[in-house]
């Protein structure tokens, strides 16, 4: 696994815009890993307990208040969504991305907003800390 923290230029607004990207790749087919991130068990290793991912448009809640409606939807390829930590939480965006990697799926977390955490690098080892747990849901 790798990890990269990137503060993003501040255009012209007092809070600057950070985006934070975590990644991992897992031996297993994108196929094999968008039906888990899809799965109850995928989507709640990603954004926690009792998460659910439907079509575009879709809201999802977990039981930990973070909550988000589904963005964009595309099947092996991609799924974004808003992504609030808790009911006053600042909005962000979560993409999701599957990459096939030789006999393997790179997948990566890009996540972007404003204020989304005072400490980007905490931010960075939460998704990190999801990608683990989603990669160790997979069937191995």
């Amino acid at each position: 696994m790798s990890s990269e923290v990137d503060a993003l230029p501040d255009d012209t607004d007092d809070e600057p815009q950070v985006g934070v990207r975590a990644t991992t790749t897992v031996s297993a087919h994108p196929s094999a890993v968008w039906q888990h991130l899809t799965s109850d068990a995928g989507t709640e290793a990603l954004l926690g307990e009792g998460a659910r991912i439907g079509s575009k448009g879709a809201p999802w809640k977990a039981g930990d208040g973070s909550y988000g409606v589904v963005r964009s939807f595309h099947p092996m390829e991609n799924v974004r969504v808003t992504w609030h930590p808790h009911d006053d939480g600042p909005l962000s965006m979560l993409d999701v991305q599957l990459h096939p990697d030789g006999e393997g799926t790179r997948v990566d977390v890009y996540h972007e907003g404003r204020g989304i955490v005072g400490d980007p690098r905490g931010d960075q080892q939460h998704w990190q800390d999801a990608l683990g747990r989603l990669a160790g849901g997979l069937p191995g």
